[in-house]
């Protein structure tokens, strides 16, 4: 019910300095709580009238994995909770300790298994068994690090949020501490920090929050991250390799993306050969040569990039081609942008590239019609544009490599399914400059239709929540495009959805504002409550701030009702509500 947000990573002191001062000059002089940041995956534990009901993984942050019976598997998650309370969910991260994934890793090795790479990949692909009993066998555990959404008991912060989780039985993450100055919490992220070999479960880092949740909401967050914490990433293992060779990967967009390819090197539990080179800027800033030795190290522990040249060989500084490797038209870099790119719209690369995205996952998904099988129908001449999936005939797939009658009708069978799609899939699936999944929903959101989204203006569209000129301005020209409108019309005569699927009313008189529940209402319970306020329009927040417009207060309404008389918020009974919305 409440987005699981990541979060803003820092690297240096001066980062985390910074953080301290937005905090600062946004809501004034705060406490902090400060924690280790557990490398394991997140997941979120619903709790109704007292009874543990669902757990899901993130996902994209709105929509996860339902992973409920695997999850009660692990014995630290409470089955019951007291006080029952009418509605909980907390957030935590499932983790292997390092002894059990040495027993596990030894026991794969043992049976000719390939072994998980490291703890996290262990415990990610144990929560995603399809047998519990798996589940079960691999002995994981869980830390539980914040509250996500409370109904029946208030708290101010996010200190005593935890105190009251551990008291009621729940794992907790470890070492929690509230300190009053960010030097303070600084100094207690070092401490983390050298104790990180130590322990019996992997650190990433360690997370500094802002402590008071009213001060949160004030705060807010921006499109990915929230604005009350940060996570501090300790300085990565670097090794010393030997650069073999540079690979030119053409993308969707024409970019010409140069990619090293190095002796192997274990980094933070993996292997690594490659990393990307970015641009022409970049290697000319490190000086990279083929055949140098290069140190490597993975940011944020993830991705492995290029730190530095620690040996030069004497060959030349490499240069990115000025032609496309793939289709040899020219390669050319615009004045203002780091990318080179091919200037040939029709460059198979292109195409195979624009053809992967809108199959993609967070696209249109459409099962069984992955990179492999999207570059064997184009090779064969089956596939050459968007609209060319929805006209594949069965007589064309069968004698393809891995196609038989069964494969074939799976795959026609997915496409089919994929018509019924989401409108903002489809919009992110064709590959707009600067949208991603979340700018199309919220571009869908707002305008409902495709015919809506082409006949927008570019200052429309810059109305729209998180969209700036140059987002809008993309939108705007891709839709204004003949071939982009021609595309359109035709998609829409094979049957594809043109309009956004999630429910709205049509009444959005509560667009912009946003509400706070405290107390019993009436009639309504608070769930049924924030569902009619979103519905038509607005947020529901968890804590009173100098932006809530309304707080919505029933009987045994507290600090919340106290604290929006303290700031002259607006109250609200359960009927002035009803009167305002007319119901």
């Amino acid at each position: 019910t409440v987005r699981m947000e990541s979060l803003l990573d820092a690297f240096s002191e001066a980062e985390l300095d910074a953080f301290s001062e937005r905090v600062s000059a946004a809501v004034g002089p705060v406490e902090y709580c400060v924690e280790p940041k557990i490398d394991g995956l997140s997941v979120s534990l619903e709790y109704v009238n007292g009874i543990f009901v669902r757990g899901s993984t993130r996902g994209d942050g709105d929509t996860g994995e339902d992973v409920t019976h695997n999850l009660l598997t692990v014995r630290s998650i409470p089955r019951n909770i007291e006080p029952a309370l009418p509605y909980l969910e907390v957030r935590g991260e499932v983790y292997m300790p390092g002894a059990v994934f040495n027993e596990l890793a030894a026991r794969q090795d043992e049976a000719g298994e390939k072994p998980f790479k490291n703890p996290r990949n262990a415990a990610a692909g144990s929560l995603r068994q399809k047998n519990p009993e798996v589940t079960a066998s691999r002995k994981l555990d869980i830390f539980i690090f914040n509250i996500q959404r409370v109904d029946g008991m208030e708290f101010t912060s996010h200190f005593d949020s935890l105190e009251f989780l551990k008291k009621i039985g729940f794992n907790t993450v470890p070492g929690f501490k509230r300190f009053g100055s960010f030097t303070e919490a600084k100094e207690q992220v070092k401490r983390i920090g050298e104790l990180r070999d130590s322990l019996e479960y992997d650190i990433d880092g360690a997370v500094i929050k802002v402590d008071d949740l009213s001060a949160r909401a004030e705060l807010g967050s921006t499109a990915k991250f929230p604005r009350w914490a940060i996570a501090f990433k300790y300085p990565p293992e670097e090794k010393e390799t030997v650069l073999r060779d540079i690979e030119i990967n053409v993308g969707r967009t024409g970019v010409l993306t140069p990619t090293a390819v190095f002796d192997p090197v274990f980094l933070a539990g993996t292997t690594v050969s490659r990393a990307t080179l970015h641009n022409q800027d970049f290697i000319d800033e490190k000086g990279i040569a083929i055949g140098d030795t290069i140190v490597v190290r993975k940011a944020g522990d993830i991705i492995p990039e290029i730190l530095s040249v620690s040996r030069r060989c004497g060959s030349p500084v490499f240069r990115i081609p000025d032609v496309c490797p793939v289709c040899g038209a020219s390669a050319i870099r615009t004045a203002g942008e780091a990318a080179v790119r091919c200037d040939n719209a029709d460059c198979p690369a292109q195409l195979k590239r624009r053809l992967i995205h809108f199959c993609s996952r967070d696209a249109m998904d459409i099962e069984n019609l992955g990179e492999a099988v999207v570059e064997l129908l184009a090779d064969n001449g089956i596939i050459g544009s968007v609209e060319d999936i929805y006209k594949i005939k069965k007589e064309q797939l069968l004698g393809l490599e891995h196609f038989g009658d069964k494969a074939s009708d799976n795959l026609l069978g997915s496409i089919e399914k994929s018509k019924g799609n989401d409108l903002y899939r489809l919009v992110y699936g064709l590959g707009i400059r600067y949208i991603g999944v979340k700018s199309a929903k919220l571009l869908c959101d707002r305008f409902r239709t495709m015919d809506a989204i082409m006949d927008a203006s570019a200052e429309d569209i810059a109305q729209t929540e998180g969209f700036g000129d140059k987002t809008a301005g993309s939108v705007a020209s891709y839709f204004a495009l003949p071939e982009t409108r021609a595309l359109i019309a035709s998609l829409a005569e094979l049957g594809l959805n043109m309009s956004a699927l999630t429910k709205q009313s049509e009444d959005l008189s509560l667009d912009g504002k946003i509400f706070v529940l405290t107390g019993t209402l009436p009639t309504y319970k608070r769930s049924e409550a924030a569902e009619i306020i979103e519905k038509h329009g607005g947020k529901v927040s968890g804590s009173v701030s100098k932006k809530t417009s309304f707080v919505l207060a029933g009987e045994d309404a507290g600090s919340k009702l106290t604290k929006a008389k303290e700031l002259g918020v607006a109250v609200l009974t359960e009927d002035e509500f009803s009167a305002m919305l007319g119901i």
